[in-house]
């Protein structure tokens, strides 16, 4: 009968064990010293060697002449284990026996001494399934087992065992195996089974296995199947993705805003039966990668890449800027986890999204206007000429028509709105009307604070002044107001009075009652936060071409 790999290369000695020296290490010194406590609580992730090194430990403690700590494999006792006729190790599967009557079972028995061996072991695996009564009959004899008895407890959520259990037990964490180490070990096993392993096929594996052995073992053991040389194009075919190549090329086209490409790389992902929700996660996981790039300056530490694929996450995290690649990265996940929703049009999805993230204009939320202030100020520090044209207030503006001189390929190109023309003035007045028209007011960010404070001191007048909008005005404190009658009120001396000390307050510094002034806002000067966005970036544009900036 075949036999799977990842137990046909099972470790039998601590020595064989792969990334986790730091537990190795301690466990031979008390195996080979005799100093063995009664209860141990392996936890870590999967595949990472919990029940391989609680077997181990159970043949160790019983060997007759263990070298170095580790079972010898030739005395009587191990023989017998190796063989699995031993009685005395147990090892229990806590997802399936969580009753309180099955620990009452074991309890049961550890009054007995062992038939053939010098320890009985008890190995409960995945003890974080026990119910809340098992626990309970467990405490007792987990604190003082008989001499003769080791618990070996094994879980992958250590957050959900009772604080009472944790404090019994010797706490083994058990790490995830670094991406080198599983790479060795597949190179191993590989040559061992005759197996043709491309060395970044493995790498692929590695990192695919996300810190597991037996994830990196199986995935082997499935891209072996054809008995074909394993490169990195067998190992996506195998597991369904689409490889760094397709990922990189999704990230160029949404810097170059490329709506044709972004369908064609959805389109191909979705006819070759590779799923989009493994594709999104890879991208998910590439924009991280940029992020790591595009904020340290030793990233590569962080990241299991080869010195092509850091070079190519270099150029493309460069077309770039930060608060664009966070403001993406946010429509990514909210659009990952609109995929995991049953009925979800996956493939609909995913194209919506590119979508928005190709074009920033689509999208209102802050993220999106950051992400197109960012833009502007590189294009701007980057000393570039920006040229408007006549706007037509009749009908849209075709992204032909603003042109930015000769911009660079990095950042992505800005597109910028011009506001309405108006009749031909003379140079003094149309000066004097740009400085009229200039967005000196300033939002008051923290105004909501300072309502609150309001609030607190007369609540009736907190209600109104919550519905106002505050601006920061050369100084003094403006509100904006709905009705007269929010005027009037909000007027009178012991309202403004009560509104600059909550304003000086919270702005740390010393605002005057006749400092904070109240006017009525029209229904015309409420204009949407895109709309008042483009105003402010033309009218930045426009000083900067005027103060004869140029390339």
């Amino acid at each position: 009968m075949h036999q799977a790999l990842y137990r046909k290369y099972r470790p039998r000695t601590f020595d064989d064990v792969c990334g986790q020296d730091h537990i190795t290490r301690v466990l031979k010194y008390e195996t080979a010293h005799g100093q063995i406590s009664h209860a141990y609580l392996f936890c870590g992730s999967r595949g990472t060697g919990k029940t391989t090194s609680a077997k181990i430990l159970a043949r160790a403690v019983n060997c007759e002449s263990p070298v170095d700590g580790s079972p010898c494999g030739k005395c009587a006792a191990c023989r017998l284990m190796d063989s699995g006729g031993e009685t005395d190790i147990l090892e229990m599967d806590a997802a399936s026996n969580n009753k309180v009557d099955d620990i009452r079972a074991i309890l049961d028995e550890v009054v007995y001494t062992p038939s053939s061996l010098r320890y009985r072991v008890y190995i409960i695996d995945e003890v974080h399934m026990l119910s809340q009564s098992a626990f309970n009959a467990l405490l007792k004899t987990l604190e003082e087992p008989p001499s003769h008895v080791i618990f070996i407890l094994a879980t992958t959520e250590l957050q959900k065992l009772p604080a009472t259990i944790i404090s019994r037990c010797q706490r083994f964490d058990f790490r995830r195996i670094p991406v080198p180490v599983l790479t060795g070990r597949l190179e191993y096993i590989a040559k061992c089974e005759n197996i043709d392993l491309d060395h970044d096929a493995a790498l692929m594996l590695a990192r695919l296995a996300q810190g597991g052995m037996r994830d990196a073992i199986s995935l082997l053991e499935l891209c072996a199947g054809g008995r074909e040389k394993i490169t990195p194009a067998v190992v996506n075919d195998a597991v369904g993705s689409t490889g760094r190549g397709t990922v990189s090329r999704t990230a160029r086209a949404l810097a170059a805003k490329n709506a044709a490409e972004l369908f064609d790389i959805v389109f191909e992902t979705d006819s070759s039966a590779k799923d989009i929700t493994v594709f999104w996660g890879e991208l998910i996981s590439y924009y991280r990668d940029m992020l790591v790039i595009k904020t340290g300056a030793d990233a590569i530490k962080y990241l299991d890449l080869t010195e092509a694929e850091a070079e190519a996450l270099r150029s493309d995290a460069a077309l770039f800027t930060r608060e664009t690649l966070m403001y993406h990265s946010r429509l990514l996940d909210d659009a990952y986890l609109a995929m995991q929703r049953a009925g979800a049009i996956r493939r609909s999805v995913a194209e919506m999204t590119l979508l928005r993230m190709a074009d920033e204009r689509l999208d209102t939320r802050p993220e999106a206007l950051l992400s197109r202030i960012a833009a502007l100020e590189s294009a701007l520090a980057g000393g570039m000429a920006v040229t408007l044209p006549s706007f037509d207030e009749s009908r849209p503006v075709a992204d032909s028509e603003v042109t930015l001189g000769d911009a660079p390929a990095a950042p992505p190109k800005v597109v910028v709105y011009p506001e309405p023309q108006k009749a031909p003035e003379t140079p003094a007045k149309e000066k004097k009307k740009e400085e009229e028209t200039a967005p000196a007011r300033k939002p008051i960010r923290n105004f909501a604070e300072i309502a609150e404070r309001v609030a607190e001191a007369d609540k009736g007048l907190g209600g109104f002044v919550r519905k106002c909008r505050a601006y920061d005005d050369a100084g003094r404190v403006l509100l904006y107001c709905e009705t007269q009658f929010t005027k009037n009120l909000l007027s009178r001396e012991k309202s403004l009075n009560l509104i600059a000390s909550a304003a000086s307050a919270v702005l740390e510094r010393r605002i005057a009652p006749n400092a904070v002034k109240v006017e009525v806002l029209p229904a015309s000067e409420d204009p949407d936060a895109a709309a008042l966005l483009d105003s402010e970036l033309g009218f930045a544009c426009r000083r900067r071409q005027t103060a004869g900036v140029r390339r």
